[in-house]
């Protein structure tokens, strides 16, 4: 291992694992202790590890406040010299070990970065595995017996390898940790689509469609091994498939990249190994500091051909409503059936039935014919998971997603029409939140829609009755 200062700053030449490690770990613990150092001395805020994946809601440009802006742009201020310096020491770490220097993007990927530098850190330099690759350890003799050669049976083999020991880790995360964070939806698929591959390369280079389809095969398989062993069920799976066959794929084409390069095949069980290590750390040390949700509002509209003192009435309380016709809910996605409520004005309480039980709405703005608001005190689970099984009960069913309340807010337009705008304020603890908003705000709009569709239907057959009469 040579350590010199001009590794911050020098663009040419290469820079061995030793090396990359020693400043990769110096450079973090630096900026990371820094920021903190400025967020808790000179801003009054809090800043943990896992603040550089989860930056909360206000920390998006179009979100940014007066008092925000400071602070952010501070630390964006600190953060370029450190961009700057590990994108040189990653081009000179592939340029040693002879790999795309595209793969630098891989550096700004939130948490596979991580795996991407500990992936780095291990592998040989071009010199070192040219070396290494006539190396006979015991563990590399025994998984020449055991790997075949041929590219079914070593395609097989790395199903069998890695399915049954990502399932314990997905067994440990969600059963044992309640964790449905990065390591599980992001640095498991990738790490599965890795190792799985390069188990299927390891006597010989595979050609990049066989690596491509051993990765996906991989995050298929181990949706039934998950849905096989009562762990969870198919809805959630189905909704994780996109983020997971994708980041198993990119996980495939790194894969691919080592196992097409002789001299790291020498090395490539040692980076399987020490993956296969580091998840179940990261697993834990992401449950022991979880991230705080964000706080995440819903708005859906709609006009009703009737006037606000109307529309009031099947607002607070309305009829069942009739049996859904959207695949979601006919799924097992929670829908909603009827609301009743007991008490009138501030302090009473409503109740808004759904599929799989009753939310408590304790009314806070009761301004008749204008706005209803209410929190959320209790709620139903989610949904109910698609099964083979008699039922289960996953974690994420219950305060996974949690509303913190809603309200209805009526306006009145011309030729005695009104706009009813329904709002949800929800966090969900799973991340990545930007991916799984995408779903959550669409489930909870279908709520809003067959709410509000139903509103408008009871509000329109009442003014029409009223003036029939």
């Amino acid at each position: 291992m040579k350590i010199k200062i001009s590794d911050l700053w020098q663009i040419d030449g290469t820079i061995d694992r030793g090396g990359y490690l020693f400043w990769g770990v110096l450079l973090f613990a630096i900026k990371y202790n820094l920021d903190r150092l400025v967020a808790s001395y000179f801003f009054n805020r809090s800043w943990s590890l896992f603040s550089y994946l989860v930056l909360p809601s206000e920390a998006r440009i179009n979100n940014l406040n007066v008092d925000d802006r400071p602070f952010y742009g501070t630390l964006l201020a600190m953060a370029i010299p450190f961009i700057a310096v590990g994108v040189l020491l990653t081009l000179r770490r592939l340029r040693d070990i002879q790999l795309p220097n595209w793969l630098v993007v891989f550096f700004f990927l939130p948490f596979i970065n991580l795996l991407y530098f500990i992936i780095l850190a291990t592998l040989p330099s071009y010199k070192e595995g040219q070396k290494e690759r006539y190396t006979n350890s015991s563990i590399k003799r025994a998984l020449d017996r055991v790997i075949p050669e041929h590219p079914m049976g070593s395609a097989a083999m790395g199903f069998l390898i890695t399915i049954p020991l990502f399932l314990g880790s997905t067994v440990f995360a969600v059963s044992l940790l309640g964790n449905y964070g990065w390591s599980l939806f992001v640095g498991l698929p990738f790490t599965l689509g890795l190792v799985s591959v390069l188990v299927h390369g390891y006597h010989r280079p595979k050609g990049f469609i066989s690596c491509i389809l051993v990765s996906c095969l991989s995050i298929v398989f181990l949706g039934l091994g998950l849905i096989a062993f009562a762990v969870e069920g198919a809805i959630c799976l189905l909704m994780a498939a996109p983020i997971g066959i994708v980041l198993g794929a990119i996980g495939g084409i790194v894969g691919y990249l080592i196992q097409t390069r002789p001299w790291l095949q020498s090395e490539s069980h040692k980076v399987a190994m020490i993956l296969l290590l580091v998840m179940p750390v990261l697993i834990g040390a992401e449950s022991k500091s979880p991230a705080e949700a964000p706080l995440i509002p819903v708005t859906t509209s709609i006009e009703v051909n009737a006037p606000a003192s109307v529309v009031w009435n099947n607002v607070v309380t309305f009829s069942e409503l009739p049996a859904p016709d959207t695949w979601l809910f006919k799924l097992g996605v929670a829908y909603p059936i009827k609301a009743e409520i007991k008490g009138h004005g501030v302090g009473a309480v409503r109740y808004c039935n759904f599929s799989t039980g009753p939310f408590v709405e304790p009314i806070e703005i009761w301004d008749e014919p204008r706005l209803l608001k209410f929190s959320v005190t209790s709620q139903p689970p989610a949904m109910k998971e698609l099964t083979p099984y008699s039922d289960i009960h996953p974690p994420h069913l219950t305060n996974y997603l949690v509303s913190e309340g809603g309200q209805f807010l009526l306006t009145e337009l011309p030729n005695g029409r009104t706009r009813i705008e329904g709002t949800t304020w929800y966090r969900h603890k799973i991340w990545p939140y930007s991916y799984w908003q995408i779903w959550s705000d669409a489930i909870i709009h279908r709520i809003h829609l067959r709410v509000l569709k139903h509103i408008k239907n009871l509000s329109e057959t009442n003014t029409t009755n009223n003036v029939k009469s």
